[in-house]
């Protein structure tokens, strides 16, 4: 069983969702149920990224991931990154960005999702992501990590190529104990806020920084809930006096 996440921007301003976007995907995600899919959820809301997330059979990896795009087409407020993808490696152009993960059989599925949004495509971002996936990888707990993001043509399963031009990247970890959630998400979310220019949102928030930054969200994906780990992470990293 994996989990699989795409993101992508298709809203139709460069710095929030509207709610009638946010509603819309939400209202359309049986669809992926109906696929197969075990759970679904809209995980991530960052600036104009938003983050589709599924937990799913491995042979329905291809299935799933089809059904994802075709959700966001139908609730698009303009094509954005959709228009980058391609059947042909070739005519592939900034499109939509992709993360998955493999669970251990016999556990729940719990995950953890980053979501990142740029202003300006921001070149840095993808270090900012692979070092929080640096910092998962080999923790107690941690069953799989999504790959590191590179500057690269990417084939999405079921789905088509991207180009090397694609930013916003999603990443994956998933957990085997409930209990290491909050441990595997705090070094994911430290190690991403310790690079230059970069700030944890609450799901949902509006892009409003200055050009030349990253914003991301983090989420835990849980039997089918969606916990936005900001507002724990603000309230465990205030400094009591």
């Amino acid at each position: 069983m994996k989990i699989t996440a795409i993101g992508a921007d298709i809203s139709k301003n460069d710095v929030s969702c509207s709610d009638s976007l946010v509603n819309n995907i939400e209202e359309n995600l049986y669809r992926l149920k109906e696929l197969g899919a075990l759970d679904a959820a809209l995980t991530n809301v960052t600036g104009d990224d938003v983050v589709v997330s599924a937990f799913v059979e491995d042979d329905l990896l291809e299935t799933i991931n089809e059904g994802i795009v075709d959700i966001l087409k139908d609730c698009a407020e303009n094509m954005g990154d959709l228009s980058g993808i391609s059947k042909d490696i070739e005519d592939a152009g900034e499109g939509i960005s992709y993360a998955e993960a493999s669970f251990r059989q016999g556990y729940y599925p719990d995950a953890i999702v980053l979501g990142f949004d740029t202003y300006g495509g921001e070149s840095f971002v993808g270090n900012v992501a692979n070092s929080a996936i640096k910092a998962a990888k080999g923790m107690d707990n941690v069953t799989d990590v999504s790959d590191l993001i590179e500057s690269e043509v990417k084939k999405i399963p079921g789905v088509g190529y991207v180009s090397s031009e694609t930013d916003d990247p999603v990443i994956v970890a998933t957990v085997s104990n409930i209990e290491s959630v909050g441990v595997v998400a705090g070094a994911m979310i430290g190690a991403a806020l310790g690079n230059k220019n970069t700030y944890l949102v609450r799901r949902g928030t509006v892009c409003n920084v200055i050009p030349g930054s990253v914003i991301f969200s983090a989420t835990a994906f849980m039997n089918g809930n969606i916990i936005d780990l900001a507002i724990p992470f603000e309230n465990k990293t205030r400094i009591l006096r």
